[in-house]
């Protein structure tokens, strides 16, 4: 081990995982007013065994996060260190490396992560390392908010009162106005040798094309949103064909700007509608309220909060589970939203919903298909929000939709996408149908879809299902399944 001259030239070793900025990160503050050297270190444990492996578009978000991280640290003198592998071990090369005997990181709340960290802290404690932890990835701490009965919440209006009651959360802080560099040499590996960039197929120019990666983005789409579409954001939020979210989604998944500095920087506005603004925080606080179930009930990615959808009759269909995941149902705000995804790694949240209940309730295949789908090719895909939002649209999750809440592709199309702005951009071979059949092709006349160059079953797909048929048939199912309740 190496061995300083003095304790105070000892290191302090800062653990980067989902926190990928240097603004608002407890653990990296409380380095720098150690007064200590620092080594900053990412390590990739996703791969360890118990870890779920990032999908291919966080992959090449992730790339290009830890870029601007590391050029964000080399501007303040201090190089990132990369490894990959287990955490513990991984920590413990870099204790031994390094001398160093502090250890700070910021807490992770997924049940992977929990675990190793716990272990992490035990082991290094116990061999005279000062381990410290901190929040930064969630507003309050999955144990500071409870119900009447000391449990967790299981519905989200309940919990959103009782999240408002706790008083606006703490303040952000600023980046360091300066770090101090460990001066030794420390092994690191190279982030190409990761190969997180996809190749095939490399759907990678259209995630440039619409996203920048990096707390310097994430800055700027907050900037963006709080200046112009949060007005009207309240109603606007439902319509995809109008730029009217935030899309900051995929950098809070990422931790380039944590859930404080949006809040305060929503609460500090003057010109948006109290109902504009809070509609916004609202749904911050759903993302909070999943994580926040995942962390009480870990099997929530993997198994029905629900069990009496453990005897559900889900539907083995690779046929129609492919043409979903390729944006051929027929369907065209269903088949708009799965192509976005697929050239921006980004669904509209409406959307999400729309195709979700497709494909559990229409399509009767298990939710967790979708999920997994869903974890692979979405930019923001987070074990909490993926799997919360996923069982509430199948109906087994906490707080789930109605079970005979079937959403109606077409209606939902009309109603959200009345010009069809939205399925024009993303398919393109209804583009020159007239808005009346824009979400109903099948009702246009021969001379209408020859007019606008549309065949179906050649141009564009026959619906895959007819959507009465489809509907009752899963009420009929889901009714089995309430049993007598």
């Amino acid at each position: 081990m190496t061995e300083p001259s003095t304790d105070q030239a000892r290191p302090v070793i800062v653990l980067f995982r989902h926190d990928l900025r240097l603004s608002d990160n407890r653990a990296l503050a409380e380095a720098v007013a150690s007064g200590r050297p620092l080594v900053a270190a990412f390590v990739r444990d996703d791969e360890a065994p118990g870890g779920r492996p990032i999908g291919g578009a966080r992959r090449w978000w992730l790339h290009h996060s830890l870029v601007a991280l590391a050029q964000d640290l080399k501007s303040l003198g201090v190089s990132l260190v990369l490894r990959r592998g287990e955490m513990q071990a991984i920590v413990a090369s870099l204790v031994e490396e390094t001398g160093a005997d502090m250890v700070v990181w910021n807490r992770r709340y997924d049940p992977h992560g929990v675990a190793a960290d716990s272990a992490m802290k035990s082991t290094l404690s116990a061999e005279g390392i000062r381990c410290l932890s901190f929040d930064g990835f969630l507003l309050h701490e999955p144990w500071s908010l409870k119900t009447g009965s000391g449990g967790p919440y299981k519905v989200y209006t309940p919990f959103w009162r009782a999240l408002v009651a706790m008083g606006e959360p703490r303040p952000p802080l600023p980046v360091p106005a300066r770090l101090a560099a460990f001066s030794g040499k420390v092994t690191t590996e190279n982030l190409a040798d990761w190969n997180l960039q996809p190749t095939r197929p490399d759907w990678a120019g259209g995630l440039a094309a619409e996203w920048t990666p990096g707390e310097a983005g994430a800055r700027r789409r907050l900037d963006d949103f709080l200046s112009g579409a949060i007005e009207g954001y309240a109603e606007g939020r439902d319509f995809p064909g109008i730029r009217s979210t935030s899309r900051l989604s995929p950098h809070l998944a990422h931790g380039e700007i944590s859930p404080f500095q949006i809040w305060h920087a929503v609460r500090g506005l003057k010109s948006p509608s109290p109902g504009d603004a809070g509609k916004f925080l609202a749904e911050l606080a759903w993302r909070e309220f999943s994580w926040h179930l995942l962390f009480h009930f870990p099997h929530l990615p993997t198994g029905n909060f629900n069990p009496r959808f453990d005897a559900f009759e889900w539907r083995r269909d690779e046929k129609s589970l492919r043409l979903w995941q390729k944006g051929l149902t027929g369907y065209p705000i269903v088949d708009a939203g799965m192509r976005e995804l697929w050239r921006t790694g980004w669904m509209h949240n409406r959307v999400r919903m729309v195709a979700a209940s497709f494909l559990a309730k229409h399509l009767l295949i298990d939710w967790r298909e979708g999920e997994r789908w869903f974890w692979d090719t979405l930019i923001d895909a987070d074990p909490a929000n993926n799997a919360a939002s996923w069982q509430w649209v199948a109906g087994s999750g906490a707080d789930a939709a109605p079970y005979f809440r079937v959403f109606n592709p077409v209606l939902q199309g009309e109603k959200f996408d009345p010009k069809g702005v939205y399925v024009r951009e993303f398919v393109p071979e209804l583009a020159k149908l007239p808005d009346r059949f824009l979400h109903r092709p099948w009702e246009a006349n021969a001379a209408t879809l020859s007019s606008a160059g549309v065949k179906l079953g050649a141009t564009y797909p026959v619906a895959v299902v007819d959507h009465q048929e489809a509907r009752q048939r899963a009420l009929a199912i889901y009714n089995s399944t309430r049993g007598d309740e």
